[in-house]
């Protein structure tokens, strides 16, 4: 059963990280502070109150860059790497999946934040082009706050964590779906 809750909570914050790399690097390494998770090392450095607030710093500037149309562009296309290296680590750090292979660990990480970025990133032209870029803002704090939830989920509700995963997912898809069926046309 710690191997399946382990999965799940590992799905659930590279999905997170998928959306923002920053937030639940952020909340494991807090909650590993504070003692109320605990990480496979090397990963336990997440805690350092130094990584900490590199992490803590770098987020910021991407969160408020994030909300300026074409700063977010390019944002985007630099989390395409930063979103899943930080989704396989998260992955990789969570105790409950000890007995995967680490490489296996950094592929799925890879793969879920990897997915979710590139689905995050397909779909934001869609709330640049219909609102003229005035939606950017809106639907960036969106992704922040649904990364935060996705992250507290993952680690204290996991189930719940990656049924907001596939959900998001679902919904980025639709969207993208008809943003490309409209381009047909």
């Amino acid at each position: 059963m710690e191997l399946l809750s382990g999965l799940l909570s590992s799905l659930g914050l590279s999905g997170a990280a998928g959306l923002n790399a920053y937030v639940p690097l952020l909340v494991v390494g807090l909650l590993s502070r504070l003692g109320v998770l605990h990480l496979n090392e090397p990963f336990g450095l997440l805690g350092n109150p130094w990584v900490l607030l590199a992490v803590g710093v770098i987020g910021l500037l991407d969160f408020v860059g994030d909300k300026i149309p074409g700063i977010d562009t390019a944002l985007h296309l630099v989390g395409g790497l930063i979103n899943t290296v930080a989704g396989a680590v998260l992955f990789a750090a969570q105790t409950g999946v000890a007995d995967v292979p680490p490489a296996l660990s950094l592929a799925l990480g890879v793969i879920v934040a990897g997915g979710v970025h590139a689905t995050r990133t397909a779909v934001r032209p869609v709330a640049t082009v219909t609102t003229g870029g005035l939606g950017n803002p809106l639907v960036s704090t969106l992704e922040d706050g649904t990364s935060l939830l996705l992250s507290l989920l993952a680690v204290f509700v996991p189930l719940l964590a990656v049924l907001l995963l596939a959900a998001v997912v679902f919904v980025g898809y639709r969207l993208w779906t008809r943003r490309r069926g409209r381009r047909a046309l």
